[in-house]
């Protein structure tokens, strides 16, 4: 998404360079939206798989209508909207097929169910291979899945943002559905490199209820605990919150798969390292502790 719009300048060439490096780099899922930049970010995201596509699981999402402008978002999901989102996903894409195709946030202008059952029939035509739903709740996946099976549910979730354990956690687990946790360096907060003073107009962030006022210096303190346990180990205070995600899988008894956001390289080397940082049980038990000292909501 950052390297669309929402944080800061982007640029196409970086963007694409740090694509590749991922790749070579093993990774293998890459996430985007019809949202994010209004089309341009599916662009990119073609681009910098050309010649690669079978080495990506590649997932992107439908539903968020902004042609009406940021101010009159419309949340979609009638049969027809689900389809001709999917043609124009595939079209800036350059590919024949979507892995994993998700509604972005629970449709305001039909049941899930008809959303779903088109879904589904992507799946038929060949044009979608599994199914994803984002921010929902558990009563919602229930729903849905009686219609189709769902592969993930993303949400937002990191050491200071954990909704999803008490609204969805259950009945993923029971239908063995995965968490695709997005932003789960708690949008570049838990990494101690934000100077909030600093964000740029082009950077949500600046209003963000958790970061603007009272609440940011309130919640610099949670940036602190996260930045000493990291001291104490000798890494990057963002390789212990990804840590803190990927030990969460046997907790919560559920999948999880973190997509941490980056434009430029050296972070995605960084986020990539995270993976072999290791957790004792008394940093786990500090860092649990910190969601309930957040101030502000997450939007």
């Amino acid at each position: 998404m950052g390297m669309s719009e929402y944080y800061g300048d982007t640029d196409w060439e970086s963007s694409i360079a740090t694509i590749h490096a991922a790749l070579d780099a093993g990774v293998t899922f890459l996430d985007t939206a019809d949202i994010y930049g209004t089309g341009h970010n599916e662009v990119l995201v073609g681009r910098g798989i050309v010649g690669r596509r079978d080495e990506v699981q590649l997932a992107t999402k439908f539903g968020i209508d902004r042609s009406g402008g940021d101010a009159d978002r419309r949340i979609r999901g009638s049969a027809a909207y689900v389809k001709r989102a999917c043609d124009a996903s595939l079209l800036r894409l350059g590919v024949d097929h979507i892995d994993l195709y998700y509604s972005h946030r629970p449709p305001q202008d039909v049941e899930i169910e008809e959303t779903v059952g088109a879904m589904a029939e992507l799946v038929q035509a060949g044009k979608v291979r599994h199914l994803g739903l984002s921010e929902v709740d558990g009563d919602l996946l229930r729903r849905a899945y009686a219609v189709h099976p769902i592969t993930a549910v993303q949400s937002e979730f990191s050491l200071w943002t954990r909704e999803v354990e008490t609204q969805a956690v259950d009945v993923m687990r029971e239908l063995g559905v995965a968490l695709v946790a997005y932003s789960p360096l708690g949008r570049g907060f838990l990494t101690a490199t934000i100077d909030i003073a600093s964000l740029g107009s082009k950077d949500f962030r600046g209003v963000n209820p958790r970061f603007a006022g009272e609440a940011g210096v309130a919640n610099q303190a949670i940036a602190d605990a996260v930045a000493g346990v990291a001291a104490s180990k000798g890494v990057a205070p963002a390789q212990v919150a990804l840590a803190w995600v990927y030990a969460q899988p046997e907790r919560l008894g559920v999948s999880i798969v973190a997509i941490p956001g980056t434009k430029r390289v050296k972070w995605l080397e960084q986020n990539i390292a995270a993976m072999d940082v290791q957790l004792s049980a008394s940093e786990l038990d500090e860092l649990d502790a910190l969601a309930s000292v957040v101030v502000g909501a997450r939007y």
